[in-house]
């Protein structure tokens, strides 16, 4: 076993949606979460990232307003979570809801550091 983490790209705007739509959204999340609990392959459930921040790099270091992105492409959340191997966290992505609107679950093994 190993751990992976979800990094939530995308998907549709629930501030555009009814408050009925976003119910439902949030239902099947939570219903998702709860499944994969039930499984005990949650480590940490993680959450929901705000769209600002700000962007730390380069020499000399600089700070500025970021992230800089297209929508498709911002992270809005993260989940930690245990499978036997890759293939096994792909599959467990693939029962995300943010799929149904359009995002991605980018999986990535997460690297064991020796302290």
């Amino acid at each position: 076993m190993g751990e992976f983490t979800f990094l939530y790209r995308g998907g549709s705007d629930l501030s555009t949606r009814s408050p009925e739509e976003r119910q439902k959204t949030m239902e099947k999340w939570m219903a998702w979460f709860k499944d994969m609990g039930a499984k005990g392959l949650v480590k940490d459930p993680g959450h929901p990232l705000e769209a600002g921040g700000k962007l730390v790099r380069g020499k000399p270091i600089a700070v500025s307003d970021g992230p800089f992105a297209e929508a498709k492409d911002l992270i809005g959340g993260y989940t930690l979570i245990e499978a036997s191997d890759l293939a096994h966290a792909a599959e467990i992505a693939k029962g995300c809801p943010i799929l149904e609107g359009g995002g991605a679950v980018e999986v990535r093994p997460v690297m064991k550091m020796n302290m």
